[in-house]
């Protein structure tokens, strides 16, 4: 039996060597259908991928990792806490990592709880798959 090979997930206009990369990124998501998808299109786009369903599950990742850790991609409602904190947690082991959040909330919202930071970088989900190419790039390339 053929098996057929996996879509890629990365719209064709969209051309890799200009958007996607070769770094690492941790990805922070509980819900693991939306983990999966996310990791599904950040692999297409040439990237490694350490994905966590959790805080604690992420910060094992973040030490027990051997290589560089490029940029956190967190939501920022996660059962164990909230992205913001872990953020800040793991960005003491490795200060140089960048982070970008996401969120269904707005941004709006979450400013009025406090978080995040007006000026970091947010994906509002659901996001295409070439918004989140574009936003990462420009994360990794600040």
């Amino acid at each position: 039996m053929k098996i057929a090979a996996r879509t890629r997930l990365v719209p064709s206009l969209l051309r890799d060597e200009e958007r996607g990369g070769t770094e690492t990124i941790l990805l922070l998501e509980d819900d693991a259908v939306t983990r999966s998808l996310t990791r599904m299109i950040l692999e297409d786009l040439g990237y490694r991928v350490l994905s966590a369903e959790d805080g604690t599950h992420a910060s094992q990742l973040n030490r027990s990792y051997d290589g560089e850790i490029h940029l956190l991609l967190s939501d920022i409602m996660i059962p164990d806490g909230n992205g913001v904190d872990w953020a800040r947690r793991l960005q003491r082991d490795r200060p140089e990592m960048s982070t970008v959040f996401m969120s269904a909330y707005s941004r709006e919202s979450l400013v009025r709880e406090g978080i995040p930071d007006p000026g970091l970088p947010f994906l509002r989900k659901p996001f295409p798959a070439a918004v989140l190419a574009w936003t990462l790039r420009d994360a990794l390339d600040s």
